[in-house]
């Protein structure tokens, strides 16, 4: 190990050994940095592969170790950074220090123990992420444009009075460059433009072509190859570059310093793009050598972290686009003015406060963007900028609007001021505004707003303000967004008569203006989610009545009634989804004759209008949504006007039966949902139906299979949640068949020769049935959970969820959701990987939000290469018992990133668990985002690439996007109904409340996850969407422990009587159990006291002694003790008669209440449980004897991964509640061989072990349950009066005073030991 100084640089390194693990430990400051070999791919190849293990090797460091030094230990020139597997790689300089970059990478990224950092920092699949290399990675055929070379004989002219020589030949761009093969690269080169020339075959001799370049002077060079192939792959490559002109070259993403020598001469390059390189002003080929670029007109240098303007560029004349965002610039030099030809000019995201006056000689610039720097108001320069018609300033720092700046540019006709700070607005006079024709305000500050004086205004965007009031100008309006504000009062005068799309939703509008009533060419009227009512003058005949409105929004209201049509309107699309109707108007289908989309659910009709007035109905309907309403089977009919219905949603209404010969002529329909009636069977004239592609009818009362399987075109069934027995399989089954869901139907029985033929189905969702020695009402006590997935209209399913009801060893649970959009590698990895992410962070640290933390972070990393470029949503949910609060059995912790939500069912109100990250409801991430440099475009994006500001993968977005979650803990409740986790797309079209209220009162949860998906789509989800509803029954009657009354298979031919639970007449300290001695008496007390020696009650055959022990069923509510753990727990001590020092009188007939006498053996309920401090110090040391396991013991302990088992849980004889009693004929309470337990795995048998054996190991314990083994082989009846119970105590109590204080443990002088009183 290679020491090198103070700062402890340990060198070349292919893995960690003990040894370095051991130097590592010393010092969190101390780590490692995994150097990569280079690099080096073809033209071909559009990305780089990972480098082979050989290729990578460890250096041990520490933090303050500078590159330099490395590098002289590795025998390196430099170090290239590599960030997310990008082609981009920087240089680093020798005193930077490598392992401190990546440590603060891991801060920034969420990790903030020293500790952690230092372990993530040594783990190899960092390099995803992060990684060095020792050469720099690249493209060599890409960066120098070489077509292709070679060594070759080379004769120059045209005559032969030149030789011929060995020349290396290189083409290069547009180019032919010849140079001695001994020095290529120092040595003279000739250059050959070969622009205008001319390629040619040389006759005389075989195998040349003659390479001549254009012009008076032109010069030729005549090159000879070895083969025919060769020779005319070069004239093919030759022929193409004089043929064509290469006039753009595109460099970006190539970890450039400078500008390859041989593109100098390249005499006819006018566009070059080097966006994202680190580009340096002063070295050869640097910044200051683009002037030799004589024709260049087009330069991108963004994102190459320049800091300063390049003056060098402003003698570049010719120039008339200059890109340089993204660099970190805070002025503009004077000399920016000669470059008169200049056009386009974009500064974005650059840290500029002022424009230089000189800027205002560029007479020709015509676009100026400016988006994301510091501005805090106009720049005075732009009213010299007389070309530029734009104001592009998004994202700046503006606070007031100066509408008089603007009155003073008449050239400027559009505005963008989107994400400043603009609260108020400012007019220096009511001189109006005659040029400005687009401004767009979105995301500002803004209450009030009144730009009646801008004339011409035609398009104004205002989304997402705080508008209380908004006041326009109707001359030239033509499209209004004021989304999502607080809006009671929009004023437009005139009334604008060119309008044709009003948007006015999410406000507090309680009437249409009167002034859209009257736009004579309006289109589009969206007023959904505001406080519309019923009454006739507040939703005006005129608007539907309207002969140029097209579509009409008017969901999520309070709208009781829709006035009656009497002439014919051209309306064809409306939506009026939850609003209070109970009848739709008689003409609406026989007025609205292009009518193709209605969507009417959430309402409470009764009936539907008929859409036939004739023989012949003319109605051009084509999607029909009616979810949730009234409707009965009376109202089918009434669908039959419709021929042209392809998507039909009948779901959550009151059908009983669905008459087959109207069926029969719905033959366009291609989406049928029948879903949440009383259906008992599909009519088989579906059979007619040959377009149909989708049937969702589940939760209905289905006991026939419908006659689908024949139809040509199905593609996706859903059946789930009804009373199906059987399947009637046709002979073949359709080809375009992908997707069948037969869950939730519980009498269902698919024979093996049915799933075969349904085994080339892509998703085949059926009901795992339970192993013989399942016990489901074990299992599902106190959550049980139901998962809904649909691909909506897209092609492919981009959700995915976890679902572990039985997570950590049966003591908690485990739920997630991840959605990625429009990709589904992510959701399936974060599927399969986050839940043994979590189980491990759970093992490592009891604090929530840093072990919810370091799960995202770990995922987020174990992602790989998939997560560089893709990215995804993420919902984790972990119930598990709660240590911090003593009145609460579980606690509920929540982290998410992205758009995934969780919401908590408190006493039937929502409580929300999660935050959603997306730049439209989040500011301070909004913020956060801009305050970093990023473009956000104008569909809210960034980078023009997701919504989210926080998501797993999408590293290459990074620090925009960070994978660190938001968390929330919970105590649960017996308030606590249900937990619902649902995506975005469920979200967007459900209310927490609503989703609430839909699921509430189902009883199954498959049927209501289902339910929550069904109405998101008949409420307009286009879109994947996911539901998971899990059922939440924390309290003690759903506790299935032996304690709470299952029976207990006792010796053969005998049944252990369980008694009636003890009336609470002396209640414990905590649990309200009964006890008839001192709860602060411990098993061992008793045991020492009475001399006896416990063993277990269960017989079993093949055993000498006659007796198997039987681990003890715990449920998640109380779970198993685990080492190190001790909690009260009602037991069983026996006593035998031969002990005289009791003072009780065997002859006494009363029984003690609380002592059950059994022939030869009596049995006394003892409350056992851990005090604080002395108490347990006092207790008696036992000597331990080691127990003797069974062999199936150890062939079956390990194999199902659960925590073993003592024989503290072992024999017990508990209270039951008479509701509990009808469990005793479960199979799992009965077998002798296994236990099944709340998490689903069996537990192993134990061995018995003796009260004294059981009472020394419990004073170890802080939680769990302890259960004292009785005795089979007492001779006499021992029997305790109850006039002596009192005496029998105390004496006891003083023979427990007078023995010897033992030395407290080790363990007990390091640890206070705290009580722990769990509820039963």
């Amino acid at each position: 190990m290679k020491r090198n100084g103070s700062r402890n640089c340990l060198n070349r390194r292919s893995r960690f050994g003990s040894r370095e693990r051991d130097w590592l430990r010393e010092d969190v400051k101390r780590g490692c940095v995994y150097l990569y070999g280079a690099e080096t791919t073809t033209a071909t190849t559009t990305t780089t592969t990972s480098s082979s293990s050989s290729d990578v090797h460890l250096v041990l460091c520490t933090v303050e170790t500078p590159a330099s030094e490395i590098c002289a230990g590795e025998g390196k020139e430099s170090l290239y950074l590599q960030l997310h597997g990008d082609l981009v790689s920087r240089r680093l300089e020798p005193t930077e220090r490598p392992l401190q970059i990546v440590y603060d990478y891991l801060s920034r990224l969420g990790f903030d123990d020293p500790l952690r950092i230092q372990e993530e920092a040594t783990n190899p699949d960092l390099g995803c992420m992060i990684r060095f290399y020792g050469e720099k990675p690249c493209q060599v055929d890409h960066l120098d444009r070489i077509l292709l070379s070679g060594i070759y004989n080379v004769r120059k002219g045209k005559t032969q009075l030149h030789k011929w020589a060995e020349r290396l030949v290189v083409l290069c761009g547009t180019c032919l460059i010849v140079s001695s093969v001994k020095d290529c690269q120092t040595g003279k080169m000739h250059i050959l433009p070969l622009v205008g020339g001319k390629v040619d075959e040389v006759k005389r001799r075989q195998y040349s072509l003659a390479f001549s370049s254009a012009g008076a002077q032109a010069q030729t060079y005549h090159v000879s190859f070895e083969t025919l192939a060769e020779c005319q792959r070069w004239q093919r490559q030759a022929s193409k570059v004089v043929s064509q002109r290469i006039s753009t070259v595109d460099l970006s993403c190539y970890s450039l310093e400078e500008v390859p020598e041989h593109l100098f001469y390249s005499q006819d390059i006018t566009y070059l793009n080097l966006r994202h390189n680190f580009m340096q002003l002063e070295r050869p080929g640097g910044l200051d050598s683009l002037y030799k670029f004589s024709q260049l007109k087009g330069l991108n240098l963004s994102h190459n972290k320049l800091g300063l303007f390049p003056v060098f560029l402003c003698e570049i004349s010719t120039l008339t686009e200059l890109n340089l965002s993204c660099n970190g610039i805070h002025d503009l030099p004077s000399q920016i003015g000669n470059l008169l030809n200049l056009q386009t000019l974009c500064l974005d995201g650059n840290f500029l406060t002022i424009l230089p006056e000189e800027l205002g000689n560029l007479q020709q610039l015509s676009s100026l963007g400016i988006s994301f720097n510091h501005f805090s108001q106009i720049p005075e320069v732009y009213e010299k900028l007389t070309t530029v018609e734009k104001v592009v300033m998004a994202g700046n720092q503006l606070e007031v609007l100066n509408l008089g700046v603007l009155n003073r540019m008449s050239h400027i006709k559009h505005v963008d001021l989107r994400m400043n700070r603009l609260k108020t607005m400012v007019i220096e006079n009511l001189e109006g505004n005659k040029y400005i024709t687009h401004m767009d305000l979105r995301d500002n500050q803004l209450t009030d707003l009144d730009l009646s004086s801008l004339r011409s205004l035609e398009q104004l965007h205002c989304e997402r303000n705080q508008l209380r009031e908004l006041t326009l100008s109707g001359f030239s309006l033509r499209t209004l967004y004021a989304n999502s504000n607080r809006l009671t009062a929009v004023n437009v005068y005139p009334v604008p008569s060119l309008l044709t799309s009003l948007e006015l939703s999410r406000n507090l509008l309680e009437c249409i203006p009167d002034w859209a009533c009257e736009a004579k060419k309006i289109e589009i009227l969206d007023v959904s989610y505001n406080l519309l009512t019923e009454v006739s003058m507040m939703f005006p005949l005129r608007i539907l009545s309207s002969l140029s409105l097209r579509k009409l929004m008017v969901g999520h209201n309070h709208v009781q009634s829709l006035p009656v049509l009497m002439e014919h309107i051209p309306l064809e699309v409306l939506d009026i989804q939850h609003n209070l109707l109970s009848r739709l108007p008689d003409t609406l289908f026989s007025k609205a004759l292009n009518l193709r989309y209605l969507n009417a659910s959430a309402n409470s009709l009764e009936s539907l209008p008929s859409a036939c007035t004739g023989e012949e109905s003319l109605s051009m309907l084509q999607l029909l949504y009616l979810t949730s309403n009234l409707l009965t089977d009376q109202c089918i009919p009434m669908l039959v006007g419709h021929p042209h219905l392809r998507i039909l949603h009948l779901a959550n209404n009151q059908l009983q039966t669905f008459p087959a010969s109207k069926l029969n002529k719905l033959e366009q329909l291609e989406e049928l949902n029948l879903s949440g009636n009383k259906l008992k069977t599909i009519p088989t004239t579906i059979a007619n139906c040959k377009r149909l592609h989708t049937l969702v009818a589940h939760s209905n009362n289905i006991s026939i299979f419908p006659e689908i399987l024949q139809l040509p075109q199905i593609q996706f069934v859903d059946l789930s949640c009804n009373d199906l027995t059987e399947i009637l399989i046709p002979e073949a089954l359709p080809t375009t068949l992908q997707d069948l869901d037969l869950t939730g139907n519980t009498n269902l029985v698919l024979e093996h020769k049915t799933l075969d033929i349904f085994s080339h189905i892509t998703t085949l969702k059926i009901d795992q049935k339970p192993l013989p020695t399942t016990d489901s009402s074990v299992t599902s006590t106190f959550w049980s959970h139901g998962l809904a997935e649909m691909a909506g209209q897209r092609n492919k399913l981009c959700i995915s969820a976890l679902a572990v009801d039985n997570f950590a060893e049966g003591v908690g649970a485990a739920y997630g959701m991840f959605d990625g959009d429009r990709n589904e590698e992510l959701p399936r990895l974060l599927q399969c990987t986050m839940a043994d992410v979590l189980l491990e962070e759970v093992q490592q640290s009891t604090n929530d939000t840093v072990f919810m933390t370091n799960t995202f972070l770990v995922s987020h990393r174990k992602l790989g290469m998939a997560g560089q470029k893709l990215g995804s949503s993420a919902l984790l949910c972990y119930v598990r018992p709660d240590t911090a609060d003593p009145t609460s059995s579980f606690s509920l912790t929540v982290a998410n990133v992205g758009t995934c939500q969780a919401v908590l069912c408190r006493s039937g109100k929502p409580v929300s668990l999660s935050k959603v990250f997306s730049l439209e409801q989040d500011p301070e991430e909004a913020q956060r985002v801009k305050d970093q440099k990023a473009i956000i475009t104008e569909d809210n994006k960034v980078n023009g690439v997701t919504c989210c500001t926080r998501m797993l993968g999408c590293t290459y977005l990074h620090p925009w996007i960070l994978p660190q979650p938001h968390i929330s803990s919970i105590p649960l409740t017996i308030q606590d109904e249900l937990l619902i986790l649902g995506n975005k797309a469920l979200w967007e079209h459900l209310s927490y409340t609503e989703a609430i209220n839909a699921v509430r009162h189902v009883q199954d949860p498959l049927a209501a996850a289902k339910k929550l998906c069904t109405l998101a789509q008949s409420y307009g989800c286009q879109d994947n969407v996911g539901a998971m509803v899990v059922y939440l029954n924390i309290g003690e009657e759903g506790c299935t422990c032996e304690v709470n009354g299952l029976t207990l298979p006792g010796p053969v031919g005998f049944v252990s009587t369980i008694k009636d639970p003890p009336k609470p007449t002396t209640p414990s300290s905590s649990s309200g159990i009964a006890s008839e001695f001192s709860s602060e008496m411990s098993t061992s007390e008793v045991s020492s006291e009475v001399g006896s020696t416990a063993s277990d009650e269960h017989n079993t055959i093949g055993l000498d002694s006659g007796l198997l022990p039987r681990p003890e069923r715990r449920c998640s509510l109380h779970p198993t003790p685990t080492s190190g753990v001790f909690q009260r727990q009602p037991s069983c001590a026996t006593f035998s008669s031969n002990q005289s020092d009791n003072g009780l009188d065997s002859d006494d007939d009363q029984p003690v209440e609380g002592v059950i006498t059994n022939g030869s053996k009596v049995e006394v309920e003892v409350d056992i449980h851990c005090c604080r401090g002395g108490d347990l110090e006092n207790s008696p040391t036992f000597k331990e004897t080691s127990p003797t396991r069974c062999p199936e013991e150890h062939a079956r302990g390990l194999s199902f991964g659960i925590r073993r088992q003592n024989s503290m849980n072992s024999g017990i004889l508990l209270p039951v509640s008479k509701d509990k009693m009808e469990l005793q004929k479960s199979p799992s309470t009965s077998c002798l061989y296994g236990k099944k337990l709340s998490n689903g795995s069996i537990v192993p048998l134990e061995d018995s072990l003796n009260l004294i054996e059981v009472a020394t190991e419990a004073p170890k314990k802080k939680t769990g349950y302890f259960a004292a083994p009785t005795q089979l082989e007492p001779e006499d009846q021992f029997v305790v009066p109850r006039d002596l119970e009192e005496e029998v105590k105390e004496q006891m109590k003083q023979h427990q005073e007078s023995r010897p204080e033992p030395e407290p443990s080790e363990e007990d002088r390091t640890e206070a030991l705290e009580e722990f009183d769990t509820a039963l």
